[in-house]
């Protein structure tokens, strides 16, 4: 198979290998109605990661020209409307580039927090972690009182930059691709795990210890990725 193409000016990768998977199909490379080889094969042939590819197939998952069938495998499909559109950018930022883009971030703003914690700071963050139990109680994703944990702790580095930063990395979920990567991941499985995690971080912060608090925080984060794209 051809190596990728040379990227057009600001399109994300997994727009790319989306646009040359596209391309396959439409020359009848993938008829459709053919399955596709497996993931594995299909990201040693096109020279990327697995979480690249899982990422495009999504892509084009939402456009119609791939339909994933659990437990059958990836198949070729004819979409509604103009067949040759490129994958737009509008479908958003790789999931996996703004986890580990997260993780880099909020890891360096937790160490920050805990040296200037205070305890209404704490108090504020154990009522997020108790808001996402009390959701979960209720069958709810906690994505609020997630959000509010993760903004909060940001807020306590008295930095209103990094705030903006965390919270606008945090809301990238709302992207049309990510909000399609979260509904397939998330359950209230993945949430608990979560939960737990946050409680990791919040012990950290309660202890003043800034390196606990960034390996809570990464392995946090990084875990996210895993439950959403298996990287």
């Amino acid at each position: 198979m051809a190596a990728l193409p040379k990227p057009a000016p600001g399109r994300r990768l997994y727009q790319q290998v989306a646009d040359q998977l596209r391309l396959l199909i439409q020359t009848r490379q993938y008829p459709v109605g053919s399955r596709l080889p497996p993931e594995r094969d299909l990201a040693q042939s096109l020279g990327v990661s697995r979480p690249s590819l899982r990422e495009a197939l999504i892509a084009l998952e939402i456009s119609g020209h791939v339909e994933i069938r659990g437990g059958s495998g990836l198949y070729a499909c004819l979409p509604a409307g103009p067949a040759k559109r490129a994958v737009p950018a509008s479908l958003g930022e790789s999931p996996s580039e703004v986890m580990q883009a997260r993780a880099m971030l909020e890891s360096a703003v937790v160490m920050l927090a805990a040296a200037r914690t205070t305890p209404a700071a704490l108090a504020r963050l154990r009522q997020c972690v108790e808001g996402m139990r009390e959701d979960l109680s209720n069958k709810r994703a906690p994505v609020d009182n997630d959000r509010a944990f993760h903004v909060c702790v940001a807020e306590m580095t008295g930095n209103s930059v990094l705030v903006r930063a965390v919270g606008d990395l945090f809301d990238d979920r709302h992207s049309p691709l990510t909000s399609h990567v979260s509904v397939r991941a998330e359950s209230l499985r993945t949430w608990r795990a979560a939960v737990v995690e946050h409680e990791v971080v919040l012990r950290a912060i309660e202890a003043r210890d800034p390196q606990a608090a960034a390996a809570a925080m990464t392995t946090h984060l990084r875990a996210s990725e895993v439950r959403w794209l298996g990287t």
